[in-house]
């Protein structure tokens, strides 16, 4: 990293040295991500050199420094926002030495520190650069030299040398910063996450495979869509709603927890048949996290394949304010807006907004296209030094086609163009979402703070189709429904943590002690229209010949349900150092969760029914990390989960609930300086309780018992960060073996639906460093998955395929042009996972391409 003297250098795309210039200060400024907990400065040590001094900030954590350089003077200051001085020990010298009159460390008032260094005549000179888990400050006197005017225009003067005491000619007045060093960590690196233990934890710490995507990799890819994102994590598959949203399977297992800020997009797991419609907006994420492998311990019932949380943008330490239009095929227009400021003069009140607007006609063959609206303001107050206050919004509307996807056909998928639709061309779905909140941060003292959260939210859909019943794949008839769906969800949830870090003799303890509240109800009808059925030949489609019903004229109720379901949860956890290179995880939680389910007389339920089921669950974690050296850990993880089921037995109780419990062992190692990552995981899965067929029950009946049993083993690899300076990767590796091991209708033995035994991705970019082009890059990526079951019945198979991409940018100083080309050769490819052979059957996105432009001012 440098500054040459008159010229603004760019040197990398994110996580770069950001220059401002203004007047005679020069500022230098480090960006780095806004993280909720300060980095403790363990040691200041002061040595006197020649002409100056060095100071260095000592720190245990892995997480790169923000760091604020500003010269006035005799006087530089260097402010760290995200830094904090252990027991708050402010450092102060004076008369350190004939050059320097004095040197302090102090604390600020809003949090962080500032390290103030005044000489006794001359301007001054500094350095920074981290050196092992340190901050080094350099500072010495200006050696001022009178430039003559007759060699202004020499060769020399903008050569592009690294400026220093040495080489700088400059007026008597004039000031010199140079930032030297390497930063740790890469943008494709976040080296810490909170989603596997509610602490901030470094990764190589954590028993447990975790992934996390960060924002660079979503900007460099231009992603739009969460199932784009998730293309970057081992073992996840997005499962097709049928326009509705996605939901996730993560190692085999559906159905995966969709987290927002650690609360639930989805509601009730256990009622998947109303739950997960969710559709995220990304414009507002920091970055994904990915939890692998059971985790009740810390979010209540879930499926055993693991849980995806957004990490949402919050207010940054200084003024942001970026615009950015991306515009595409099929008519894609994505205009959207992120600023950032203070609301007070001290900083105490910031705020964020993000907001969008996106129109988009989609590649299937409807006339309704895709519209979608998006906000989602952010304010922070700094109550005290200690007490900080975040209230968050968010608004979506979406609306979009009503995609019931393609057909089955023998053992493959009906041989027809990718645009082809089963229902009709105004087909239409339309939810929204609305969520807000609150969260509470008060620090005890320096090692005890507590943390409360609140979350409300609500979703609306509404959807009027003509959904595929049977398929004669002799005539190539099909038979559709008409129909319509109103379905409404509201979530109420508080969690409340407790924090805290102490010793036992030379054993350092993080403790972490929770309650988990939450209730949600939802509503849901389904209508049809039996009078109209209307048939439709795939292979020579005409559409248009049957009368869409508004949906309070379907007059034959298909489903009419009212889910209630209430929860609390108890945990505790305690992260161990028990020496400098073991650590143990070990927690422990109880949940109580109620159900009442109410369905009303309808076409398949004549009389109605009511059930209600109180469960109780005790779920265990255990984790075990070995670090040989500081970048290399072996690990080895046990962990359970459960989730209450929505199935019914012969006299109409509800089941009880699933459980799962997953062993993982892997190894993990962060490289050159944390500048890349890497984790290699083996996971041996078990799903039980799985509601099967009841087979003592009478046909047609729909009776089941919790007698299925699943299991998911499997290797992952995980690889993201920067081999060389400007080249960045993110890839990876899933083998995957997820079966039916126990079930009364499905053979033993079947592959788990939409699941496939090999999956990788590869996508990497290299960013030009120097020269007139600085800023110019190129990206390259690769997204294999093999072939997989269509269905439990393994009735048909979906094919592998191969996808690639590729993109191009320009980044310099505050203004950026990318042009990304997906799916480059125009694949034919069916991705997710399909409803049944009639509904579901999704055909990937064809060659698109996505340009954008945006501005930071």
């Amino acid at each position: 990293m440098r500054w040459e003297r008159g010229e603004l250098r760019h040197i990398s795309r994110a996580g770069s040295w950001a220059w401002a210039i203004s007047g005679a200060v020069w500022v230098a400024t480090l960006s780095s991500p806004v993280h909720a907990a300060l980095v403790e400065i363990t040691q200041v040590e002061l040595t006197v050199t020649e002409g100056g001094v060095e100071l260095r900030l000592a720190v245990e954590d892995s997480r790169e420094l923000q760091v604020f350089q500003i010269q006035s003077g005799t006087t530089w200051v260097v402010d760290i926002p995200n830094a904090q001085l252990v027991d708050s020990a402010a450092f102060e010298q004076i008369e350190v030495s004939e050059a320097i009159a004095s040197v302090s460390v102090q604390p600020l008032e809003n949090g962080g520190i500032r390290v103030t260094v005044v000489s006794q005549e001359q301007p001054l000179l500094g350095t920074v650069e981290t050196r092992d888990r340190a901050l080094a400050l350099t500072i010495t006197r200006e050696a001022v030299v009178q430039a003559d005017p007759a060699d202004a225009d020499s060769p020399n003067a903008d050569s592009g040398d690294i400026a220093s005491p040495s080489d700088t000619s400059s007026n008597g007045d004039a000031l010199q910063i140079v930032v030297t060093g390497e930063a740790l960590g890469s943008a494709y690196v976040v080296p810490q996450a909170t989603t596997a233990t509610r602490t901030e934890t470094p990764l190589l710490e954590i028993p447990q495979s975790i992934q996390v995507i960060p924002q660079q990799v979503l900007e460099d890819q231009q992603v739009i869509r969460l199932d784009e994102a998730l293309r970057n994590v081992s073992g996840v598959v997005a499962d097709t709603t049928e326009g509705a949203g996605f939901q996730f399977s993560v190692r085999g297992f559906p159905s995966a927890r969709l987290l927002r800020d650690g609360f639930s997009l989805s509601g009730s797991d256990a009622l998947s048949n109303t739950g997960i419609l969710a559709l995220p907006e990304i414009a507002n994420v920091e970055q994904l996290e990915v939890l692998k492998g059971p985790a009740s311990i810390l979010y209540g019932e879930i499926q055993p394949g693991g849980v995806i949380n957004l990490v949402t943008e919050q207010p940054t330490p200084e003024p942001l304010y970026e615009a950015e239009l991306q515009l595409g095929s099929r008519s894609l227009i994505r205009p959207q807006l992120d600023f950032s400021d203070r609301l007070t003069a001290d900083g105490r009140l910031r705020y964020r907004l993000n907001a969008l607007v996106q129109r988009e006609d989609g590649f299937r063959d409807f006339n309704q296209g895709i519209e979608r609206e998006f906000i989602a303001p952010v304010v922070a107050w700094n109550i005290s030094d200690r007490t900080t206050l975040t209230l968050d919004f968010e608004y979506l509307r979406d609306e979009r086609p009503n995609d019931a996807g393609l057909l089955a056909f023998g053992q493959g998928v009906v041989d027809v163009p990718r645009d082809r639709i089963v229902g009709e061309p105004d087909d239409v779905v339309e939810r929204s979402f609305i969520t807000t909140g609150y969260r509470l941060v008060h620090q005890f003292s320096d090692n005890w703070q507590v943390r409360h959260a609140f979350r409300h939210s609500n979703q609306t859909y509404s959807s009027n189709f003509f959904l595929p019943l049977t398929f004669n794949e002799t005539t190539g008839i099909v038979t559709r429904l008409g129909g319509g769906t109103e379905w409404y969800q509201d979530f109420y949830g508080l969690q409340t943590d407790v924090v805290g870090n102490f010793t036992t003799g030379s054993i350092e303890h993080t403790l972490l002690f929770g309650i988990d509240l939450s209730r949600d109800r939802s509503d849901i009808e389904s209508r049809v229209n039996l009078a109209a059925l209307s048939p439709l030949d795939i292979f020579n489609p005409t559409y248009g010949n049957v009368q869409r019903l508004p949906f309070e004229q379907l007059l034959n109720p298909a489903r009419v349900q009212d889910v209630t379901t209430s929860r609390l949860g108890l945990f505790l956890q305690d992260q161990i150092e028990l020496f400098d290179t073991v650590n143990l995880l070990a927690g422990i939680r109880y949940d109580t969760v109620s159900q009442t389910v109410t369905n009303a007389p309808s076409l398949f339920d004549a009389t109605g029914s009511e059930s209600r089921q109180t469960v109780d669950a005790v779920t265990p974690r255990f984790g075990l990390v070995y670090q040989p050296i500081p970048e290399i850990a072996v690990y080895a993880s046990y962990s359970q989960s459960f989730t209450p089921s929505s199935a019914t037995n012969l006299a109409g109780n509800l089941l009880e609930p699933e459980t799962g419990e997953g062993l993982e062992i892997g190894f993990k190692t962060e490289l050159f300086n944390q500048r890349l990552i890497a984790t290699l995981a083996y996971f041996d899965i078990t799903r039980q309780n799985v509601a099967t067929l009841d087979p003592n029950a009478p046909p047609l009946s729909n009776a089941s018992v919790a007698t299925g049993e699943q299991r998911s083993q499997g290797i992952e690899l995980d690889l993201s960060g920067e081999i060389l300076p400007g080249w960045q990767v993110i890839a990876n590796y899933a083998y995957t073996d997820a079966r039916v091991t126990q079930d009364n209708a499905i053979p033993l033995g079947n592959g788990l639906a939409g699941i496939p035994e090999h999956s990788a991705n590869v996508w990497t970019t290299y960013t030009l460093q120097d020269g007139d082009l600085a800023g110019l890059g190129f990206g390259f990526g690769l997204n294999y998955v093999g072939e997989r079951p269509g269905d439990l019945n393994n009735s048909f198979r979906l094919d592998e395929y191969w996808v690639t991409n590729a993109a191009i940018f320009y980044d310099r100083n505050d203004f950026q042009l990318a042009l990304n080309f997906k799916n480059l050769f125009n694949t034919n490819y069916i991705q997710g996972t399909p409803i049944s052979r009639v509904r579901g059957i999704e055909p990937g996105e064809p060659f698109t391409i996505v340009g954008s432009i945006s501005f930071r001012f």
